[in-house]
């Protein structure tokens, strides 16, 4: 297939069936949203978010963009101004992975690093500060509504599309700004309504699970941290307060049930999809699975399952995901190594 560029690549991600870690009698899939261009289901929202802004005339020609972000969304925003010739800033805490940031940088983009306790909120109240001082486009994915609505529009509509004869019984997603949540969950209530629409969050960090309101200003924007967020390994996932584009999701009760995820389990099914199916997945696609595999030992046989895979797992490679997994050989590799004769290193690297 030919694209008169690679925006033209972004979507129609794969489902793929697990057929190996899946309980038995349970039709188990993932939506592979690693196959977007940049590698995450961000390209997305990043793409609406320019666009939108384009056609409102929100967006001026040359005019810099500005984001706060762990990660994905930066390097969705860095291939979209990259195609699109816009200067862009992204603002990230420390916490997020090197190479993330380097992945930015390398597209072009100008990276500000905020200090980790000030949490994702010191991310973004960093990235306004520097819109008012210059003037900027701030792309606002947390209360931008062009981020959900690519969602009902497009990943919506692709479940939909390959779910429609299938009787899918649940989906299941965790959440960053919730656009991905709100978007297909108003496809879904729609054209299948019959399907359980399951909301995975940190256990450490629960904060739709407890349903205490989160402050907001005027604009929607955050004003305090939530009260019920603590620091957790699960990068991309829940920030310290509820974005309000997920809002509408509590608010419009889309959400039929809230699985707890803990960052050892993000981490063992991140590892167990490389292991066992081949899929690499970030800790946030492990984390999704694993409330996956909790809905899915408990559903009536026959029930069909749809999880979620954000991103890849080479956006986590300087973090908790590959701990333990040495860079050098192993004594059975080492052996394996001089087994025969020939081109053997004189050191285990």
């Amino acid at each position: 297939m030919i694209y008169p560029n690679i925006l033209d690549a972004v979507g129609n991600t794969p489902c793929i069936q697990m057929q190996n870690v899946a309980p038995s009698g349970i039709d188990l899939y993932v939506k592979a949203e690693f196959f977007n261009p940049g590698s995450s289901v961000k390209d997305r929202l990043a793409l609406s978010i320019i666009e939108s802004a384009e056609k409102s005339g929100a967006l001026k020609s040359g005019q810099t963009v500005v984001e706060a972000t762990s990660g994905n969304t930066g390097i969705g925003l860095a291939v979209v101004c990259a195609t699109r010739n816009y200067p862009l800033v992204i603002v990230m805490p420390e916490s997020a992975s090197v190479e993330r940031r380097q992945l930015m940088r390398l597209m072009g983009a100008t990276v500000v690093i905020t200090p980790a306790a000030g949490k994702g909120s010191g991310a973004y109240r960093k990235a306004k500060e520097l819109v008012d001082a210059n003037g900027w486009f701030y792309a606002r994915q947390f209360e931008n509504s062009a981020n959900a609505d690519i969602h009902e529009i497009t990943t919506g509509k692709e479940i939909v599309d390959d779910f429609g004869d299938k009787n899918l019984t649940h989906w299941v997603s965790g959440y960053g700004t919730g656009g991905t949540f709100s978007g297909v969950a108003r496809t879904l209530r729609k054209e299948m309504p019959t399907t359980r629409l399951i909301l995975a969050e940190p256990d450490v960090a629960p904060l739709v699970a407890n349903g205490k309101k989160q402050a907001r200003e005027e604009d929607g924007s955050v004003s305090v941290s939530h009260p019920d967020w603590n620091p957790h390994p699960i990068q991309g996932w829940t920030t310290d307060f509820i974005p309000l584009v997920l809002q509408e999701s509590v608010d419009r009760h889309f959400i039929d049930d809230v699985v707890s995820v803990s960052g050892p389990e993000a981490i063992h099914w991140s590892r167990q999809l490389a292991r066992k199916e081949g899929v690499l997945t970030g800790i946030s696609g492990g984390g999704t699975f694993a409330a996956a595999m909790k809905v899915a030992t408990t559903a009536k046989k026959g029930s069909v399952i749809l999880c979620m895979l954000p991103d890849t797992a080479e956006r986590y490679l300087s973090g908790p995901l590959l701990e333990g997994i040495p860079e050098t050989m192993s004594a059975t590799e080492l052996a394996l190594s001089k087994s025969t004769p020939g081109y053997q290193l004189d050191s285990t690297s």
